[in-house]
């Protein structure tokens, strides 16, 4: 379902001291709404960083990523330029190894990945929060259904998606159906590692 590899592994162990932040979530739940509000409150904090992942479907408004061909994407990951890589909905996702760099540094790394990635990046990194962002099942088929977007795949089988794995378990769980200020603001609390409940 997805090829994962992490490159991030030091051979004297997990990368810190930073932390690694991680979003996940079903499609539909609004992560890239709360992700860009969260951006946009750590504009001026130097110590947060939100890498663009690389993605082999093209940007939009709603997703800032690095588009890539299928054939870069592969020619990227083998050259090791990938802190990690996964595969979902027919599309290859990576983060840039640069992220590394920013852990070591003591910086929050700011992420949206697969739930499927979760256990090897809980293995390479010190320090890493998982943030699920959830709805009610009606939400996330209204708002799948007004994204239209085609290269998402049959709405009906990303709301039926689970991934039956221990370690995606989240740290801390959003449920983001009211105000997308106020659940950023959540957001924005998890990775300044303040309390997260108003």
């Amino acid at each position: 379902m997805s090829e994962t590899e992490t490159m991030a592994q030091d051979k004297a162990g997990a990368i810190g001291p930073g932390r690694l932040v991680l979003v996940v979530g079903p499609s539909g739940a609004g992560k890239d709404t709360l992700l860009r509000l969260a951006q946009s409150a750590c504009a001026d904090d130097p110590d947060v960083v939100f890498p663009r992942r690389v993605v082999t479907r093209a940007s939009s408004a709603d997703e800032d990523n690095v588009a890539v061909s299928a054939d870069d994407f592969v020619r990227a990951r083998d050259h090791g330029d990938f802190a990690v890589h996964w595969e979902a909905h027919g599309h290859s996702y990576a983060l840039p190894l640069e992220i590394n760099d920013d852990i070591r540094a003591g910086r929050a790394v700011v992420a949206n990945v697969s739930r499927t990635v979760i256990a090897a990046l809980r293995q390479a990194y010190a320090d890493v929060v998982v943030v699920a962002i959830t709805a009610p099942p009606d939400v996330l088929a209204q708002r799948l259904a007004a994204r239209a977007r085609h290269s998402d795949g049959n709405i009906a089988d990303r709301l039926a998606r689970s991934v039956d794995d221990a370690s995606a378990n989240a740290d801390v769980t959003i449920l983001n159906a009211g105000s997308a200020d106020y659940h950023g603001r959540q957001l924005v609390r998890v990775i300044r590692n303040e309390d997260w409940r108003e």
